[in-house]
């Protein structure tokens, strides 16, 4: 086994190499860069894709003279050169792209990830900061989504075609069905002081006195405030983990080995609990990773901001908007490693539920 965590281990330089080139790629190729932003708060656009937008018309009135900035930066019209080269400079889009790709690389290498260009704070301490929210969110969510989850669906296999399996299909298709941000909207107007009850915050992770707050009561403010925002994250995890709990146990249950330990005389819950669980578990284990890394990353930007929590999800969709490279690359390459490493923790769980597994034999 620890030759093939060793090698896994191995292959996470080259995956992860790869994820950074191909980004890096394409946003060569992607206009209004951080250079664009600048010119167009100077201009008064306020976004750079109104330059983009205005640009037909800007070019019927350029001054000449203009030379290769009118071309390369759309908006610059009227700024003198000296000031575009000294934002390249600034920027280092002085530099060819392979030479920044590689000086940008070998930094990561040393766990320096630079600094944001529009917040003049490091992408650690912008990580660090925005960690506690999605840490939050994540893993409240992916807990509870387990915990109901994986007894619903043993229950639902157990009780298959009954009426229990089916009420209960029809509530989990129903909460599959909704959107995850339109279940949050509703929370908040029945919940949040809407249109109905006021029982829990609108907005924060915690409340403005929350220092001043005893131990237990910063406990039960945090869970006040985290209540919502990890329901509304919850609901559709709660709905594809249910149905592949079930049907996992459902293929393991009308196996040869189930009949003859029942033929054995073993009672229903040593067989379903000490040989069906173990063999159907796998697969919801295997699944835990792309769980918890999806609600991690991908749910919580709607819910982030729905509900005003400054997370990881917030801090990427505004690095996206205001192209700030060095979050975007920086978290992209932190969170593409945690994805990878992960990924071998996934399997190191297959190990631990079935010792029989052997992946380096699997390999051979």
């Amino acid at each position: 086994m620890g030759a093939y965590i060793l090698r896994r281990l191995l292959l996470v330089i080259p995956t992860l190499l790869g994820i950074m080139i191909v980004n890096f790629t394409l946003v060569q190729f992607v206009p209004g860069g951080p250079i664009e932003q600048i010119i167009a708060q100077i201009e008064g656009q306020g976004d750079v894709f109104a330059g983009f937008a205005g640009s037909g018309d800007a070019g019927a009135g350029a001054e000449p003279g203009g030379g290769v900035f009118d071309d390369k930066y759309v908006g610059a019209r009227g700024l003198p050169p000296e000031f575009i080269a000294e934002l390249e400079k600034e920027f280092g889009f002085d530099k060819p792209p392979v030479e920044r790709f590689l000086t940008m690389m070998g930094n990561y290498l040393t766990l320096d990830f630079g600094e944001s260009y529009f917040r003049s704070v490091s992408v650690i301490d912008l990580v660090l900061e925005k960690m506690p929210v999605s840490i939050s969110l994540g893993l409240w969510s992916t807990l509870i989504a387990y915990l109901v989850s994986i007894p619903l669906g043993i229950r639902k296999a157990v009780k298959d075609g009954s009426r229990f399996d089916t009420w209960t299909s029809a509530a989990i298709i129903v909460a599959y069905a909704i959107p995850g941000f339109l279940f949050a909207i509703l929370l908040l107007v029945l919940f949040a002081g809407g249109s109905y009850w006021q029982i829990f915050p609108l907005r924060g992770l915690t409340s403005d006195n929350w220092e001043e707050l005893s131990l237990l009561g910063k406990v039960a403010d945090y869970f006040w405030h985290i209540t919502l925002p990890t329901i509304a994250l919850t609901i559709s995890a709660f709905a594809t983990l249910t149905l592949l709990t079930k049907n996992s146990f459902l293929d393991e249950i009308k196996k040869q080995y189930v009949m003859t330990a029942r033929a054995k005389g073993l009672s229903e819950r040593r067989v379903l609990y000490g040989h069906v669980f173990r063999n159907a578990m796998l697969i919801v284990i295997a699944g835990f990773p792309a769980v918890f890394i999806g609600v991690f990353f991908g749910g919580s930007i709607i819910i982030e901001t729905i509900f005003s929590l400054d997370g990881l999800g917030r801090l990427g969709f505004e690095a996206a908007v205001a192209r700030d490279y060095p979050v975007i690359f920086g978290t992209l390459f932190i969170f593409g490693l945690l994805g990878l490493i992960v990924g071998i923790i996934s399997d190191l769980m297959y190990v631990l539920v079935d010792p029989r597994i052997d992946f380096e034999k699997r390999e051979g």
